[in-house]
């Protein structure tokens, strides 16, 4: 089963940060590119409470199912994680909705994709902040973030449903989803 193995950051400079990664031998694999993704459970959350998740993603005009299993928390987030691409998005939402799977959380991203050909670096320019994402080997990651001036203290393991309720607690804002349109907020290429 593969695993996904990363941390998240917090993204303060991206001119900066796009620079640290060129001159790190990081090269561009995908430019910013617009993201949707569609969380999906069954009536009470059962997924949410084992720790699961389903979600449907649009990245650009690619279609994507992903299951991702309960993770273990500890300075990186950990879990194994299943996906296929879907030729038709529309068709997998009714199939899904069909199986008794409701949308229960939307949130949209803008997302430039790098790598040294060891790991992925992705750069999220989101409607409540930009943040980063290293995805490797454990070591291969602390030691990136080391070169991108990310210190262990900064890393995030949340995924961005917990990241946007935990924002939306602190500026009170009434927003039901992560969308640029639901926050208000202007979106800009990464």
């Amino acid at each position: 089963m593969p695993n996904e193995i990363e941390i998240k950051f917090q993204i303060e400079n991206l001119p900066a940060l796009n620079r640290v990664l060129q001159q790190s031998g990081f090269k561009q694999i995908t430019r910013s590119t617009h993201e949707t993704n569609t969380l999906y459970d069954l009536r009470g959350q059962k997924l949410r409470k084992l720790g699961e998740m389903l979600r449907l993603r649009k990245y650009g005009e690619t279609w994507t199912l992903t299951h991702k299993a309960k993770g273990k928390e500890g300075r990186h987030k950990k879990r194994v994680e299943l996906e296929t691409r879907v030729d038709n998005g529309e068709q997998m939402d009714a199939i899904l909705r069909g199986l008794g799977f409701e949308p229960t959380f939307r949130y949209e991203k803008y997302r430039a994709e790098w790598s040294d050909g060891e790991g992925h670096v992705v750069l999220d320019e989101t409607p409540i902040g930009n943040f980063g994402e290293i995805e490797g080997k454990p070591r291969w990651i602390d030691r990136t973030a080391r070169v991108l001036g990310v210190g262990r203290g900064n890393y995030i393991t949340q995924t961005y449903a917990p990241m946007f309720f935990e924002w939306k607690r602190r500026t009170g804002s009434k927003a039901t989803e992560m969308t640029f349109r639901a926050i208000g907020a202007k979106s800009k290429s990464v």
